[in-house]
């Protein structure tokens, strides 16, 4: 089975794939819209970053989401450590190349360097660019500086010793399971009034239902207008919240999946 995920080799999606399929089976793609429109052409699974302990959601990962019609089969939590690599001393670096989330995961460091930062792709690409300019340096993977020489400078420089990524494994068929562990959905009010938000709220609450993540997106319709991602604990009386849920409002269905244990 092909899984697409984001690249270039060395990415921690490209590691986590090559942990979940045979190697020769994962196929690295430039963008994270683009692993997920060839998940919905059914040309194979996927695997995609959704949130960071540190920096939060993922903006091109919850986007896609509303765009491409695919399914949550499975999350995976991964322990993510950066480090900062360059061909020279740190007082002659004059730029810095690190993905964005990267660099808010690393901010204090990065912060405290006063070096302009240049954002880029993902942190192969970060290393790829220091490869054309040796008078910069990058914030990468341990993995991605062997890949590409690197020297590195600075290890485990994160916030957070115990920085975490969570990754969905995407599908364009639901999970077919009878015992999941979570359910993600997409809630699209139709209305903007007050107490609607504690409406939908509450009907998790009367069923003691836990409501496990709740973040707002633009709905890409004006200013002011949003839709909210949340997880849920599938205990018992979930389906009738969604089902209730889907009385009250636009829902879609991401998926119900189990997490799987994988380490880097």
């Amino acid at each position: 089975m092909t899984l697409f995920a984001l690249g270039p080799e060395g990415t921690f999606s490209h590691e986590l794939a090559s942990k979940l399929v045979p190697p020769s089976e994962v196929r690295l793609l430039p963008a994270i819209g683009t692993v997920l429109s060839n998940v919905e052409h059914g040309r194979g699974e996927g695997v995609i970053p959704v949130e960071n302990s540190e920096a939060g959601g993922v903006g091109p990962t919850l986007d896609g989401l509303l765009r491409y019609h695919v399914f949550v089969t499975a999350e995976i939590y991964i322990e993510v450590h950066h480090f900062l690599a360059s061909f020279l001393p740190l007082d002659q670096v004059s730029v810095i190349y690190a993905h964005p989330q990267t660099s808010e995961q690393c901010s204090e460091f990065l912060d405290n360097l006063g070096i302009e930062i240049i954002p880029t792709k993902s942190n192969a690409a970060s290393a790829i660019e220091l490869q054309d300019n040796r008078s910069g340096a990058a914030v990468v993977s341990k993995k991605i500086s062997e890949i590409y020489g690197l020297p590195v400078i600075f290890s485990n420089i994160e916030n957070n010793p115990h920085n975490v990524t969570r990754f969905f494994r995407v599908s364009d068929h639901p999970l077919q399971d009878s015992s999941p562990e979570k359910c993600s959905i997409v809630v699209d009010p139709a209305t903007d009034r007050p107490g609607l938000l504690s409406e939908l709220l509450r009907v998790f609450e009367r069923r003691g239902i836990n409501l496990c993540r709740i973040e707002s997106r633009p709905s890409k319709r004006g200013m002011g207008s949003y839709v909210f991602f949340m997880d849920i604990t599938t205990s018992s009386g979930y389906g009738e919240s969604l089902a209730e849920l889907e009385g009250l409002t636009t829902i879609r269905r991401l998926g119900c999946y189990k997490r799987l244990e994988v380490t880097l």
